[in-house]
């Protein structure tokens, strides 16, 4: 795997000319995110389906 700093100039490189900073550390918040959530899931951390439509059932019922 690519060291963070050349993951970073890829995807600063992958997006288009007129990018703005706020798109790029947007890009890179949602990156950091999906990274998190799949070291979590590679971890155990997840919580099963049935738990994540009982825990939303509250909020949704309301």
């Amino acid at each position: 795997m690519p060291a963070t700093k050349e993951q970073i100039i890829e995807l600063v490189r992958s997006m288009p000319n007129n990018v703005t900073v706020d798109d790029v550390i947007e890009e890179l918040y949602f990156k950091l995110q999906v990274d998190q959530g799949l070291a979590e899931l590679d971890s155990g951390e997840s919580l099963p389906h049935e738990e994540v439509e009982r825990r939303l059932s509250k909020w949704l019922s309301r």
